[in-house]
């Protein structure tokens, strides 16, 4: 999961170096922080959230399969 949003991030990003991701997992969920660089923070957002909303519903997706719960946190 960690490198999926990783793999998404850097690819919106105009500084993907910049990108970090932690992965703090526990017995039924899964929280990822998603760090950029202050800049590239309204690309990953997008309009009306409208970017974050579908990583946060291609993560849950990916996330089902292994039938464990993710949660996306976009962390200025």
């Amino acid at each position: 999961m960690k490198e999926l949003i990783r793999y998404i991030a850097r690819a919106l990003v105009d500084n993907p170096d910049a990108v970090e991701v932690n992965e703090i997992e526990g017995e039924q969920t899964s929280v990822i922080e998603l760090k950029v660089a202050k800049e590239d923070l309204g690309k990953v957002i997008g309009k009306q959230g409208r970017t974050a909303r579908s990583m946060r519903t291609i993560l849950s997706a990916a996330s089902t399969k292994l039938r464990k719960r993710s949660v996306l946190e976009i962390i200025e």
